[in-house]
């Protein structure tokens, strides 16, 4: 099994390394610090298995590694491990048909494990992350928001813009601003497009017949 390890920081990926080298179950193992690096190593040397952070240096994010590969036909089988235990982080990777989701914060056996299981076809995550996912999952989103971020995460989902919004709550561009970073924590979401999203399928879902969100 050939393995290539994609992290911005040179301590943890010399650690990693070191200590699954003492398994002995990895042929060879390669590394890289950028998404371009990772790019340069899955053309040339094709490894089984490729091990990813979410959160790399310069603000790159681990996924677009898999959307490039993807585009390019390379086929490894993707893996993360990181230390955001965060739902929209777990949820990301999992559209990406990741097969495995790790915490740095785990033991080595536990990840030589799930590598091992990835090896043969399976699919591991990390069982606290997947238990935090349900957990988030069941509770009613409705309930973390103040009434204005949820009037502002319903004008998001129509597409509105930002000083639409404002002009429409009758409050400043930048106090909807400041609602959207809120709500978007409370949410696990990261950014506003994502907020948008989310909104605009929870008022097709719940559309009454007048047209009007119901949520």
């Amino acid at each position: 099994m050939t393995l290539l390890i994609v992290d911005d920081h040179d301590i943890v990926r010399k650690g990693l390394i070191a200590s699954l080298e003492t398994e002995g179950c990895f042929e060879k193992i390669e590394e890289a610090a950028t998404i371009d690096e990772a790019m340069k190593v899955l053309r040339i040397s094709r490894p089984d298995i490729t091990l990813l952070d979410i959160n790399l240096g310069n603000k790159e994010n681990g996924l677009e590694l898999i959307l490039r590969a993807n585009k390019e036909n390379i086929l490894t089988k993707f893996a993360v491990l990181t230390s955001s235990s965060r739902r929209g982080d777990f949820v990301k990777a999992k559209e990406l048909y990741i097969e495995g989701y790790m915490l740095k914060d785990s033991n080595v056996e536990d990840i030589v494990y799930g590598l091992k299981c990835i090896s043969r076809g399976r699919k591991f995550y990390d069982a606290g992350v997947e238990e935090q996912a349900k957990r988030e999952r069941a509770y009613n989103w409705k309930d973390v928001l103040t009434e204005r971020e949820y009037e502002v995460l319903v004008e998001l989902g129509k597409g509105l813009t930002n000083s639409q919004i404002a002009e429409k709550l009758f409050v400043a561009e930048n106090t909807v601003k400041k609602h959207i970073s809120s709500l978007l924590g409370k949410l696990g979401l990261t950014h506003r497009t994502e907020a948008a999203l989310f909104a605009a399928r929870k008022w097709r879902w719940n559309e009454d017949i007048e047209g009007k969100s119901s949520y």
